[in-house]
């Protein structure tokens, strides 16, 4: 048993989720961003990878929603370079942060779980789920969603595709990292599509 993993992100009409500089843009509609919103809600945990911390430094919790009301805030940090005054460490909601067993660094307010070297995401699955966590809603960043479809930890993926071009040769993808994710590629099952403001949301259960 593990936790059910939604992965859920907003990519520009060409494949993009950033410019070439790494930093955010702007990408879903004011309808989407009043899904996500709801969506959080629905879920215990809302997971991101050390990166997106660093570059657009979200404090992922909901307003109007107490600490315990708020979805616990995970981060996957193999080297412990989580800032000490990131939002994510905030008092608004807890904070989990996954390392390997090489990292010595701690933080305020937040509960560390070493989870072997390198990370294994099944291990950390399972102590997630043992401590009550049963739904992730996984947000970024490219690397961190590639490594989710890697281990086929992924039963639900919503991409919002907006109506802009951002370009750039070397600018990040929703599912970045060198190369194959898996030979041959992995193939999606299109359930849903949905127009919200100017863009459209796509939502696929993976075919592993």
């Amino acid at each position: 048993m593990r936790p059910f993993i939604h992965i859920n992100c907003a990519m520009s009409a060409d494949g993009k989720i950033a410019g070439v500089d790494k930093k955010q843009v702007k990408i879903s509609s004011l309808e989407d961003k009043n899904r996500v919103t709801n969506l959080k809600k629905q879920y215990d945990s809302v997971l991101v990878g050390v990166k997106t911390v660093i570059s657009d430094d979200p404090h992922l919790t909901v307003s109007g929603l107490s600490y315990m009301e708020n979805p616990l805030r995970i981060v996957i940090d193999s080297h412990g370079k989580t800032p000490d005054d990131a939002l994510i460490l905030n008092n608004e909601a807890p904070t989990l942060i996954i390392t390997d067993d090489d990292c010595v660094k701690t933080w305020h307010n937040a509960v560390c779980f070493r989870s072997g070297t390198p990370i294994d995401l099944m291990k950390a699955m399972d102590h997630l789920m043992k401590i009550g966590v049963k739904s992730i809603l996984v947000e970024g960043g490219g690397e961190t969603i590639a490594s989710f479809f890697r281990e086929k930890l992924v039963d639900k993926f919503t991409v919002f595709v907006g109506s802009m071009i951002i370009g750039g040769r070397t600018a990040p993808t929703p599912v970045d990292g060198p190369g194959w994710i898996l030979e041959g590629g992995i193939k999606l099952d299109l359930k849903n599509l949905e127009v919200l403001g100017d863009g459209v949301l796509l939502t696929y259960e993976p075919k592993f």
